[in-house]
């Protein structure tokens, strides 16, 4: 995909598949006045008629058009305010990508003139532009004999100035993008594809791919050595080994602390003994939703070239039953020396993140956040729409709900109060690993917080966030912009 920056002074002069041209009623701004002028009135005679009104996101397609170079035209509405919302650019954006990729347009220019977000510089929105697109191109190829076909647009011209901020937004938001799509795709391959060997392979590729990363794969004889018996209880019932993926960008300088970041990689979740109810079981291949998007951020941090030093961690197992997986009742050592009674073998999540969580101190982290499909209790608590925040740091919150509006991938600040921490007690071990059914996704990051007291912390619960049931069912890729967003607000970009 090809974006580029152009100013544009006649834009009956531009050259283009499709001129895409965002208007209100009133045609108010003076590139819309210049377009129905050069049609000789058309465009406002077909507002005048109530065929089209302008509200935020309304098209209106034309063909066949005079007047103008373009070979087509593509109006859309802005509505009536003078800044648009976040949500109200992106659909915008959208509904441009989608109307003109359904109609074949290999070349699209976008005029931008006069449109104004709220609280957001024009670069925002080059890099949102950047992104979308990319996102927009996203297929699913890999078990398909007849996959949908590619995006058709191939080029892209945004009417704006070619500075180098604007240029910085624009490779920003398009290797985010890139990022996004790749941690869809390991969420959408099925389980007997993307084991833990395979997503050590993933990390492998990418550190071929960037000179910046490094990557070292820890097997379960190495696991063992360090103390890890609660991530690999998870293990113990699968003929799929474990692995701990440790990625290393080095972007900042060599003294500087690391920003870490984890992924809970469950490639498939049955609920161990612990069975899971048989509907939709089948989505449990985005158990490792979490690892993806560790995948899908260091791809793009280090195709951006972020100067920060960043490790990428994921703890990847398979939850399976057998005659050998981890039974109700059974206590295992973590890494931390913390024992574990493991009341539910399909709370496994925590259970490999802990030790993950564990193995993450010894970088001397500046900051750590964990992202896991961790509990159907968040999706109960707040839907597809918000990831469920935690933190032991207001600040490290704070930032990472600011960082997720700036990249339109929201969370929300919940509760990690000590009274939940009772929940958690055991009889025959320091703790245990559910703590009843009363605020689920809490004790879950109760438990996770227990291994986390050494450094700045947050829990990123994205079981609601991370994939589409139904007609779009498919994974999201979240949270891959909040977590670049943040990493290049700590680097400085």
């Amino acid at each position: 995909m090809q974006i580029s920056l152009k100013p544009i002074k006649d834009v009956s002069t531009v050259n283009t598949n499709c001129l895409i041209l965002i208007v209100d009623r009133a045609l108010s701004a003076d590139i819309a006045k210049a377009v129905d002028s050069a049609m000789g009135g058309a465009l406002s005679q077909i507002i005048s008629r109530g065929d089209f009104s302008a509200k935020t996101a309304e098209t209106l397609y034309l063909p066949a058009i005079s007047g103008l170079k373009a070979q087509r035209l593509l109006v859309i509405g802005k509505g009536e305010n003078s800044e648009l919302k976040d949500g109200e650019f992106d659909k915008i954006i959208n509904a441009a990508i989608n109307t003109a990729g359904n109609a074949g347009c290999k070349d699209i220019s976008i005029m931008l003139d006069n449109i104004n977000v709220a609280d957001r510089k024009a670069p925002w929105q080059y890099q949102r532009v950047a992104q979308l697109i990319n996102t927009a191109g996203y297929r699913y190829t890999a078990t398909v004999s007849k996959p949908k076909p590619a995006l058709s647009i191939r080029r892209v011209t945004l009417q704006g100035a070619n500075t180098d901020a604007n240029r910085s937004a624009i490779h920003a938001g398009a290797s985010i993008g890139k990022g996004i799509n790749v941690a869809r795709n390991l969420g959408d391959l099925p389980g007997n594809i993307c084991t833990p060997n395979y997503l050590a392979s993933e990390a492998r590729a990418l550190g071929r791919k960037f000179e910046s990363i490094s990557v070292s794969i820890l097997d379960e004889k190495k696991m063992a050595a360090l103390g890890m018996h609660s991530l690999l209880s998870v293990t113990a019932g699968s003929d799929q080994p474990a692995r701990l993926i440790v990625m290393e960008y080095k972007g900042g300088k060599k003294s500087d602390n690391p920003h870490v970041i984890v992924g809970k990689g469950i490639t498939f979740d049955t609920g161990g003994i612990s069975l899971k109810p048989g509907a939709k079981m089948d989505e449990m291949k985005y158990d490792m939703c979490g690892a993806a998007s560790v995948v899908g951020t260091m791809n793009a941090i280090a195709d951006i070239g972020i100067k920060l030093n960043v490790v990428g961690i994921i703890a990847a197992a398979e939850n399976m039953p057998s005659g050998s997986a981890t039974k109700p009742g059974d206590v295992v050592t973590s890494m931390s020396g913390q024992t574990i009674e493991i009341l539910n073998t399909d709370a496994e999540g925590r259970l490999v993140l802990c030790d993950a969580l564990t193995f993450a101190g010894k970088f001397k982290p500046a900051s750590v956040i964990d992202i896991a499909t961790l509990t159907g209790a968040c999706v109960v608590a707040l839907g597809k729409h918000a990831t469920g925040l935690f933190s032991n740091n207001d600040e490290l919150a704070g930032e990472l709900l600011e960082c997720g509006q700036l990249a339109q991938d929201r969370a929300w600040h919940m509760p990690l109060w000590d009274d939940y921490q009772a929940q958690l007690d055991s009889n025959f071990a320091d703790m245990a690993n559910i703590g009843g059914p009363e605020a689920g996704s809490v004790t879950a990051a109760c438990f996770l917080s227990r291994f986390t007291k050494d450094y700045r912390w947050a829990h990123l619960d994205i079981a609601g966030a991370a994939w589409n049931s139904g007609a779009n069912k498919g994974a999201t890729g979240r949270p891959v912009g909040l977590l670049c967003q943040y990493l290049a607000s700590k680097a400085g970009n």
